[in-house]
């Protein structure tokens, strides 16, 4: 690791940190305090995944969209209107979308192959984000002033890297320039995403074989065929799968890469120096 015990990371005149877990348990509200501070570079993986790698295949599909409407097709075609996404750190809306849930296309479904295609891009654009952070943390510092440096990850990095192999290229990468730090959820925290998802089900990104599996087992289970699968229910479905299919990835990624937090002690997070003495500790 970066800092191989509590007085290396105390002492370090540069504190660089990778934040992962499951997306609603502070990822982003820490490294939003952090940057709040002035001190910290924040770098956003969905935030660069959305505009350096997926932007055009985002606008894209906009500007398909768009051409179905026979004035906005006659605008298009004489470059007389632009159609682009506008994502931000706290809105990736425009992401989310292209990303898509497969299945009833009346309910706003995805037809499979489709869904299948757009999350390869999306695992593609995921690795070359996370592969970027290196540079990132050079850019922050030489151009910025920056000596502190926090990545703000994807809920799905582990559905892109191999968390068991010590030759990962991912993790070998990220190693070398962050200390990553896994915030752990309860079985408390769980339920609460659970019922979160449930209220607001949104796409998320997965494994193939993951996906390719789920889906095979939902038909099965409803006995729907792939174009009347209700696009909500299916992933409210996976959800709860996904959960146990990813806890244990991010586990294997915190013990053999980096430490653990638990979620309920960073959500009590107010001040830089709360944080660093939690990660202190778990390095003690």
């Amino acid at each position: 690791m970066l800092y191989k015990c509590a007085k290396d990371w105390l002492n370090a005149p540069e504190k660089r940190i990778l934040l992962f877990g499951m997306s609603g348990l502070g990822k982003t509200h820490v490294s939003n305090m952090l940057r709040a501070t002035g001190d910290w570079f924040h770098y956003s993986v969905d935030y660069r995944i959305g505009t350096r790698y997926m932007g055009d295949y985002i606008s894209d599909n906009l500007k398909r969209e768009a051409m179905r409407s026979p004035l906005l097709r006659e605008l298009l075609m004489t470059d007389s209107v632009q159609v682009k996404s506008n994502i931000t750190f706290n809105d990736l809306s425009p992401l989310s979308t292209y990303l898509g849930k497969p299945g009833d296309a009346t309910k706003g479904g995805v037809p499979w192959k489709e869904y299948l295609r757009r999350q390869r891009q999306h695992r593609a654009a995921e690795t070359s984000a996370m592969l970027d952070t290196a540079h990132f943390v050079t850019r922050a510092h030489d151009i910025y002033g920056y000596a502190n440096f926090v990545c703000d990850t994807s809920g799905s990095i582990c559905e892109i890297v191999t968390p068991e192999d010590p030759n990962d290229p991912v993790l070998s990468a990220l190693s070398e320039n962050v200390l990553m730090v896994w915030i752990e959820g309860s079985e408390d925290h769980t339920e609460e995403l659970a019922r979160r998802f449930d209220k607001a089900p949104k796409p998320m990104c997965y494994q193939d074989g993951f996906l390719q599996a789920a889906w095979a087992d939902y038909l099965g289970e409803t006995g729907n065929a792939p174009e009347t699968v209700d696009p909500d229910a299916f992933v409210r479905w996976a959800y709860r799968r996904a959960l146990a299919h990813r806890q244990p990835r991010y586990r294997a990624m915190a013990d053999t890469w980096g430490v653990t937090l638990k979620a309920e002690d960073v959500a009590h997070i107010t001040r830089e120096s709360e944080l660093v003495d939690l990660i202190a500790a778990e390095l003690g």
